[in-house]
């Protein structure tokens, strides 16, 4: 056993998503498209007494962390850092408990494989109510389609061959559970007619015009993204809302181009990584 292991997990935007449920958590998920950012979250493990989290110097209750913890039979303090905005559809839930499975399995000296450590944060997620895919993608890297639900044992994941400057603009927070947890029967026929488009022509536009499709058809854009998003596309950039949050991305210098500080990133080939 180790003093502590550190671990990186890309931010994750999703632009279109199914709902698909099953009573097995590592079944259940989603199929859609998203982007791994270079901006993610650093997380540190450290065995000790006591499960406590601790996300940018704050204590926090994550459900994924500590199910993650529970499965790998460990008791840690996690701390996890990371520039992106919180509940607004970056996977910061998602990537906490990837980070958390990585390095707890190195602390711990689990003996897990990285498609095994995946599933259970995938699992854990699922369980929480925090997420339905953004794990999977986050695994992957790059710009992830997920043609299947589930963890990584249910699910080919297939990927747009491109990389980008990636800027973003959020101006608050979306529910998760509030959406996936009602009737989800047409985002989801919206969802299946994104990813056909995107899996059609596999290019980060199409991905940003299946994206924009689908936050209408979902029915999920809100006044204040319509109006960024019209923003950025009046001034020849190419712009989609990040799900789920009041989240605007965009590609190249979209945003800063129609006048918005931005912050900028980029597309995140490589998932996510145990440091040293």
């Amino acid at each position: 056993m180790s003093d502590d292991a550190r671990a990186f997990v890309p931010g994750h935007v999703t632009g279109f998503f199914t709902v698909d449920r099953d009573d097995d958590p590592t079944k259940a998920g989603s199929r859609g498209g998203g982007i791994a950012l270079s901006d993610g979250v650093s997380v540190t493990v450290e065995p000790a007494a006591e499960t406590t989290v601790e996300l940018d110097g704050e204590s926090v209750a994550m459900g994924a962390v500590e199910r993650v913890l529970s499965a790998l039979r460990a008791d840690a303090r996690v701390t996890a850092e990371t520039p992106l905005p919180l509940g607004a559809g970056f996977g910061v839930s998602g990537a906490t408990a990837l980070g958390t499975a990585l390095a707890a399995n190195a602390a711990f000296e689990r003996g897990l494989s990285y498609n095994e450590l995946v599933t259970v944060a995938h699992g854990a997620e699922v369980q929480a109510g925090t997420g339905l895919g953004d794990v999977v993608g986050q695994a992957r890297g790059g710009v992830p389609l997920r043609l299947d639900p589930g963890g990584p044992q249910h699910n080919y994941v297939d990927a747009i061959p491109e990389r980008a400057r990636v800027e973003y603009y959020n101006m608050g927070e979306l529910s998760t559970p509030d959406v996936v947890g009602g009737d989800t029967e047409a985002l989801t026929t919206a969802g299946e007619r994104a990813l056909s488009m995107v899996v059609e022509a596999p290019t980060l536009s199409t991905f940003t015009r299946a994206s924009r499709q689908f936050s209408r058809e979902a029915d999920l854009l809100t006044d204040d993204v319509r109006e960024v998003v019209s923003d950025v596309t009046g001034a020849g950039g190419d712009a989609a809302m990040a799900m789920l949050g009041e989240t605007v991305f965009a590609l190249g210098t979209g945003l800063t181009d129609a006048g918005y500080d931005a912050r900028s990133c980029a597309v995140y080939p490589a998932g996510a990584t145990l440091d040293g």
